[in-house]
């Protein structure tokens, strides 16, 4: 048994393995700003009703008989627990070190790509766990359905000998994990130049131990040059491969298709949804599980918070929230609500100022192509949390050259009156999609969409 402090314990990563590990025996802590701000949410009541102990980020729970101080990228060097562990000479582990630890004791299912991570972990996590693999599953976002008795956690604690995981590249943590099986959704440009991601993702699969899944329509993917003699490729574009989803058509609250000639359903709408599903099966393959088996289980998988999660429906109006924050993953969001009719009001807020340096031009070209008469993008102000970055883009340099291109596009810099103008104009049939990451505060905003829309 050893003791371990989590600084930014309330991370959507880093919740879950403090939760395995005080699962497992172990004596946990740990702090986060956001909690010390009051915004309690599921998280953090989880992390309470398992026993782990919360402190203040002011140095004063970090002290000489803890054995591992865990860090996330998301905390300064500069904040009072990281100066307090430095001063007592404690051993400071960065998240994806003792992730990899963890990882490397199960038959690892480590899941990577820029788009569809935590969709493909939970859904893959689900079909073990209904196919009794007891998994265990650490993911980076909030499952819908209840595992164990637990609701709205982002861990499965089992004892199987399956661990499934997300690969992130965006802190080239993928470098990581020598994974039983891998899965790569796609590649698109997202943290890093392609150039630089590609060869991550290459390394990754190549050295995976028993079978790798991987995206048949990707233009990035085909580039990669896998050497693994157990490949299942997956396709919803009417490319080769072992796993073809075909017929592709939207249902009330769901899509049906048929999947290498047969039909069937999921719960859930959106083609990167069947997507996600066929890299989840293929995984359940390389484990053992068949393909009927995995389909029984998806059609009562409820979901994963904040993607394309419908928050409620008013007057046939509806509105979901969802993590996009890239432009392909905002792509796949309205393309999924497009079939449905009526007019979309999608708002977005960016995530930060350098991601926005990095995929403006991605963003303008592939919202250009999406964007028509039913669809109105709403941008209030560049997500920002203090310190020193550069802020010489905002949000208008997105909006801007697409209102030049006749698009439907507005900047509205506060939430305030984004919900005024949303009010007076949405009408019955209309969606309405909030998305963006990192900043939690979105869901509030949905809800609080849905709530004026109620009082209206």
């Amino acid at each position: 048994m050893a003791t371990f402090f989590f600084c930014g314990i309330g991370g959507i990563g880093m919740s879950a393995i403090a939760l395995y590990l005080k699962n497992t025996g172990h004596i946990v802590m740990g702090s986060d700003r956001s909690f010390d701000l009051q915004n309690a949410n599921a998280v953090q009541n989880n992390l309470i009703n398992s026993g782990i102990i919360l402190y203040p980020q002011d140095g004063s729970g970090v002290t000489s008989d803890i054995d591992y101080f865990i860090v996330t990228r998301a905390v300064e060097d500069s904040i009072p627990d990281i100066k307090r562990a430095v001063e007592l000479g404690l051993t400071i582990k960065k998240r994806p070190e003792i992730l990899a630890e963890i990882f490397h004791s199960f038959k690892g299912i480590a899941v990577g790509g820029t788009c569809g991570k935590t969709s493909i972990t939970a859904m893959i996590g689900h079909i073990l766990y209904k196919n009794k693999f007891s998994p265990t599953m650490i993911n980076g976002g909030i499952s819908l359905n209840t595992y164990n008795n637990t609701p709205c956690s982002n861990l499965i604690f089992g004892m199987g000998d399956h661990l499934v995981i997300e690969a992130d590249e965006s802190d080239a943590s993928i470098q990581k994990y020598n994974a039983f099986i891998s899965v790569v959704s796609n590649i698109s440009l997202d943290h890093f130049e392609l150039d630089e991601i590609r060869p991550l993702f290459e390394d990754f699969l190549n050295r995976t131990k028993h079978g790798i899944v991987i995206n048949a329509d990707c233009f990035e993917t085909k580039k990669l040059h896998l050497t693994h003699p157990n490949i299942i490729r997956f396709s919803t574009n009417g490319n080769q491969a072992d796993l073809m989803a075909t017929d592709i058509t939207p249902l009330d609250g769901g899509i049906s298709f048929r999947l290498n000639g047969d039909w069937t359903t999921l719960p859930m709408i959106g083609t990167h949804n069947v997507a996600n599903a066929l890299a989840a099966i293929g995984a359940a393959l390389h484990a053992g599980i068949p393909i009927s088996s995995s389909l029984k289980a998806l059609n009562t998988f409820k979901g994963t918070r904040r993607r394309l999660q419908k928050i409620g429906e008013e007057n046939n109006i509806v509105v979901y929230d969802d993590y996009a924050h890239n432009p392909e993953k905002i792509r796949a969001a309205l393309s999924a609500l497009k079939p449905y009719g009526g007019h979309i009001f999608a708002i977005y807020q960016p995530h930060g100022f350098a991601p926005m340096r990095l995929m403006k031009d991605d963003f303008i070209r592939i919202l250009n192509d999406i964007m028509d008469d039913n669809l109105t993008l709403i941008m209030p102000d560049i997500y920002y949390v203090g310190g020193t970055v550069a802020k010489d883009i905002s949000s208008e340099d997105v909006i801007t050259p697409l209102s030049k291109m006749g698009k439907k596009a507005l900047y509205i810099p506060n939430r305030t009156d984004i919900l005024t103008y949303l009010t007076g104009i949405v009408k019955p049939n209309d969606k309405i999609i909030v998305m963006g990451a990192r900043d939690d505060s979105l869901s509030d905003f949905a809800q609080e969409i849905f709530k004026t829309l109620q009082g209206a």
